[in-house]
């Protein structure tokens, strides 16, 4: 090893900034190199960042590393089992993210189909959206008694409060905001839609949450967001749905034994 090779290592142990006019020489740590290629590699994002400041600042990590790598090799540490599946469940999950990274950029989701699901979605929401509260509870029968006290006139968030089990809402009197029937599970939706402002409904509604006493408080115009500000998330949605298609035909044409089954 030469002297300016010696003096590099030193400075990059240091952790002190590589000399500009060392940054692309090649660097060894006990023999062993620091690759250009993984430097480059790291750096390849970084475009018009990638000064010597930065290169060196590339180097110092990747000498840090390699050092603590020889140490951990010297230790034994590739031999035992807990790294030994630690690394090929990494190496299973990079494997698995660089094949659906080069998926997605060869199977693009176009502006087209974004904007025609937007449309849809704009669709569904239908013209109105509805201000409602509810009181949710596990049996009918307890639906019907806070209709009955609702019919006494007592104060429906008053009740929503000590009765519903609907964590989101009960703290609230039962206030769900403003919502879009396409938001809510169907029976909800179209108890809600019937309502008149401020009624009630007078037989308790069933979900798959439990049975619902709803009052309608207000409607307006619906209000969807616009393009611009959603497109992003609609694309995002849709690309997950196209890997979880992806998957789903992968799994109906692969052979798959469930050992585990065999073995009950």
């Amino acid at each position: 090893m030469n002297f300016k090779q010696r003096t590099l290592i030193a400075l990059a142990v240091a952790g002190l900034m590589v000399p500009a006019a060392y940054a692309a020489d090649p660097v060894t740590v006990n023999g062993k190199p620091i690759k250009q290629s993984l430097v480059d590699f790291i750096l390849k994002d970084a475009k018009g960042q990638a000064d010597d400041n930065a290169k060196a600042a590339v180097i110092n990590k990747l000498v840090a590393q390699e050092l603590l790598i020889q140490e951990a090799q010297k230790a034994g540490i590739e031999k035992r089992a807990d790294y030994i599946s630690s690394h090929e469940l990494m190496t299973r999950e990079l494997l698995v993210r660089t094949y659906l990274q080069d998926f997605v950029k060869k199977n693009p989701i176009d502006e087209a189909t974004v904007k025609a699901e937007y449309d849809k979605l704009k669709a569904q929401m239908g013209d109105k959206e509805y201000s409602a509260q509810h009181i949710l509870v596990k049996t009918e029968q307890e639906a019907k008694d806070i209709i009955a006290r609702l019919d006494k006139n007592e104060d429906f968030a008053k009740i929503a409060k000590e009765k519903s089990q609907d964590p989101g809402s009960k703290d609230k009197g039962g206030d769900l905001g403003w919502f879009s029937p396409a938001g809510m599970v169907k029976p909800f939706a179209d108890a809600v839609v019937a309502l008149q402002k401020g009624k009630y409904t007078s037989a308790p509604v069933q979900s798959q949450f439990g049975w619902h006493v709803i009052k309608l408080n207000d409607t307006r115009a619906s209000q969807p967001p616009a393009y611009e500000k959603v497109k992003d998330g609609i694309q995002q949605d849709l690309q997950q749905r196209q890997l979880a298609k992806l998957v789903n035909d992968l799994r109906a044409k692969a052979k798959i034994v469930d050992n585990t089954a065999k073995a009950k």
